[in-house]
């Protein structure tokens, strides 16, 4: 039988099951040297020996090492506990979606469990709850505990696992790290059938944990920079909220976002207004009246600016006077995202698949403002850039299916050239790419 995983993989899978049970009962017996342990993927393999190694036991439940009181206290207090609503954005475990999510500590302690509510009680019977240790130590090889211990994603499907009781289930897992030491403080996992653990919820859960990563460090930069900042002596008021967000992608008329502790705010804006707000967050170290207005107009056009831009700053007093511009040179006093550049931001991070489903089309496509044109290119051209770099096949071929990608010649080409021989996707690749050099 050979001894890769790949191969392995072209019996059935009721053949693989069984070859890789009968491994792990040699192996648990004491027969470490049995040569049917060779069927088994060397991580698994690994795993298996270092688990008997900590004594694990082959069945019974992990240890709850946090009582409720302690777990409450803990993970409101965790660095993770920020970063929940991201995870739920990102996986968003429906309560029906045959799967669970969990994100859990350095130590493999699970700290929070969200998903679907009957696979939550059938792995709930098997120890899977808050507060329960998953380490390798605890309960031997798990996607959670043996991604911590080899610091990088992992998959185990089913009878890979080393406890029988979690034999049913197929999970994927990473660790999280400290986005500034790179030490890891703590782990996410997707548990489930075997959906869980393919190929695809690998990419979806490597690009989750680098968008916490990331939102780790911007909590953490906003943190130092709100210790730091001077007192305001006056116009309190006018301070600014949590979050301001400029919304451009596949839209004609801007939306702006405004959250903060007295409330949310959504307003949607002029066609000018939108460009004028949108270079103002693109140059936020601020522009002249005239270099302003060569992005807004395309020419000297100052005395068409002036008015405009009375206009803005009286609507913005209405509601969102923290952004009213300043003068000379005009610039935004609070910082104002814009869902462009969270894209950017994701591609930075290689969450190339996050990445492309917050692309919601190009940037204010209707527009004509020289500014707005130069960015929509940055941005759409970043996209592409990024995708044909390093995104996976399934990412070009999502890609494709949008407005930028249809009639792109060198994406389809290379989707096809990454398809298997014989999948079925390649025909009609080959049919569009045809029709393009026709």
């Amino acid at each position: 039988m050979p001894s890769s995983w790949s191969s392995r993989r072209e019996v059935s899978p009721e053949t693989s099951r069984l070859l890789i049970e009968r491994a792990h009962e040699e192996l648990v017996v004491g027969n470490v040297g049995d040569p049917r342990l060779a069927d088994v993927r060397p991580l698994v393999r690994d795993s298996w020996r270092r688990s008997l190694a900590h004594l694990v036991g082959a069945e019974g439940a992990p240890p709850v090492d946090l009582t409720a009181e302690e777990l409450e206290a803990y993970r409101s207090a965790h660095p993770l506990a920020g970063a929940m609503d991201m995870v739920r954005a990102l996986l968003a475990p429906d309560s029906d979606s045959g799967v669970i999510v969990a994100v859990g500590d350095a130590a493999g302690r699970l700290l929070w469990i969200e998903g679907d509510r009957h696979v939550r009680s059938l792995t709930g019977a098997m120890g899977f709850v808050e507060g329960a240790n998953w380490s390798e130590q605890a309960v031997g090889t798990s996607a959670p505990g043996t991604a911590l211990a080899l610091d990088r994603s992992v998959q185990i499907h089913g009878a890979e696992h080393y406890n029988r009781l979690v034999q049913p289930w197929s999970c994927t897992a990473a660790p999280l790290h400290d986005p500034e030491t790179r030490r890891v403080v703590g782990l996410i996992d997707v548990t489930g059938g075997t959906d869980a653990a393919t190929p695809q919820a690998q990419l979806l859960v490597d690009a989750t944990a680098r968008a916490i990563e990331s939102e780790l460090l911007v909590a953490r930069l906003r943190a130092r920079s709100a210790a730091t900042a001077p007192v305001p002596v006056r116009r309190t008021a006018l301070r600014s909220p949590e979050r301001n967000v400029l919304r451009v992608l596949g839209r004609d008329r801007a939306l702006l976002e405004v959250s903060g502790a007295s409330g949310e705010s959504i307003t949607e804006l002029s066609a000018r207004h939108a460009e004028i707000l949108l270079m103002l967050a693109v140059h936020r170290q601020g522009l002249s009246s005239e270099r302003l207005a060569e992005l807004v107009y395309g020419e000297d056009a100052e005395a068409t600016l002036r008015p405009e831009l009375v206009r803005l700053r009286k609507a913005l007093e209405r509601t969102a006077p923290h952004l009213v511009p300043t003068s000379r040179p005009y610039r935004l006093p609070a910082d104002l995202e814009t869902d462009a550049h969270q894209v950017i931001s994701l591609l930075d991070r290689g969450a190339h698949r996050v990445a492309l489903a917050a692309y919601r089309g190009r940037v204010l496509p209707d527009s004509f403002a020289p500014g707005v044109e130069e960015f929509r290119d940055t941005v759409r051209l970043a996209l592409r850039e990024a995708l044909l770099a390093e995104a996976s096949v399934d990412v070009l071929l999502a890609y494709a299916d949008t407005d930028d990608g249809a009639d792109d010649a060198e994406v389809l080409s290379l989707a096809l050239s990454m398809l298997p021989a014989r999948s079925p996707k390649r025909a009609g690749l080959v049919a569009r790419i045809e029709r393009l050099q026709a």
